[in-house]
């Protein structure tokens, strides 16, 4: 992981102390209403055509937006290639328990694994 995605992580942190209760409440709809198995939910700092925005940084004043999508959507949109699909899912954490953030900044882009309890810790995943 690079110095600028390594800084726009620690970021991203403060950002998702206030943000996990609205995110955990998204996951379990998109998985108790049948969309899908898989939330992935994007931060991003500018405009992106994938996935639906539920915080809004410029509305929050906040440094990140917070976007909810799908493996089925990156799989459509292919930011997941269809054959890796399964190895995804083998890597892919409880969603009870961890967010899964697909991150993109001036650093790239990159999944991460957060957890929703007290203290956040980024894994790199």
């Amino acid at each position: 992981m690079n110095d600028i995605l390594k800084a726009d992580l620690q970021s991203l942190k403060g950002d998702l102390i206030l943000f996990k209760p609205s995110i955990l409440e998204v996951s379990r709809e998109i998985i108790s209403e049948g969309i899908s198995k898989y939330p992935i939910f994007i931060a991003h700092q500018v405009k992106i055509p994938i996935g639906e925005i539920i915080l809004d940084h410029t509305e929050l004043a906040m440094a990140w937006s917070i976007s909810a999508s799908t493996i089925e959507e990156f799989i459509e949109h292919r930011l997941i290639e269809a054959d890796k699909e399964t190895l995804f899912i083998s890597n892919y954490k409880d969603a009870e328990k961890h967010i899964c953030i697909f991150m993109i900044s001036e650093g790239g882009a990159s999944f991460v694994f957060v957890p929703y309890d007290v203290q956040i810790q980024i894994e790199d995943n």
